[in-house]
């Protein structure tokens, strides 16, 4: 079983803009919760790493993932899509079984 969640060169250069003029011990909190019309759903902060956290590091960019947040993400693949009308990060996360009309909820 894949353990780590692998982030492209895209999303990390994205992580590493939105961190800029950040305290050092900051990285991206990526969350999976309860919630979305599917059953769960991805949350996305500016944090500092806990004691508990794993921590994915690309090109200077961290990925904080809390442990319950973990066994949904194994796997998965960050990464950032730019474009016209939508621009935005992208989990490419073999986990998910089901996901809503509105792209934001998933099954697992």
């Amino acid at each position: 079983m894949v353990e780590e969640m692998t982030i492209t060169d895209r999303a990390a250069e994205k992580i590493k803009a939105l961190l800029a003029g950040t305290k050092e011990d900051r990285g991206l909190r990526v969350k999976v919760v309860e919630g979305g019309c599917s059953g769960f759903e991805y949350k996305m902060a500016i944090d500092a790493a806990e004691m508990e956290d794993r921590v994915f590091e690309k090109n200077g960019a961290r990925v904080l993932l809390d442990p319950q947040s973990i066994l949904h993400l194994i796997g998965t693949e960050l990464d950032y899509k730019s474009g016209v009308m939508q621009s935005g990060f992208v989990f490419n996360n073999p986990n998910v079984k089901g996901t809503c009309g509105c792209g934001t909820s998933f099954s697992a």
